[in-house]
């Protein structure tokens, strides 16, 4: 656990502003700009501990992020 704790506080992980969040009003699938804020550099999805969402904004975070790599707007891998 002090592993993972220390390596989010040296990373370049970041909580993201809850008000640029209420400017947006619907978490869509093709808003990529987005969805590439929640996705580290590994192409995994970041956590609600790391990114600071609710546990229903983050279910749809992770639904869009499928999603959209389902459709093949996002890569499953990073590149």
């Amino acid at each position: 656990m002090k592993k993972y704790k220390k390596r989010i506080l040296n990373s370049n992980y970041f909580k993201i502003d809850q008000n640029s969040l209420q400017e947006i009003k619907t978490i869509d699938y093709k808003n990529l700009i987005l969805l590439r804020r929640f996705i580290s550099s590994e192409g995994k999805i970041l956590p609600k501990k790391v990114t600071g969402l609710n546990a229903k904004t983050q279910r749809a975070m992770q639904r869009a992020i499928k999603n959209a790599r389902m459709i093949g707007l996002l890569p499953f891998v990073p590149l």
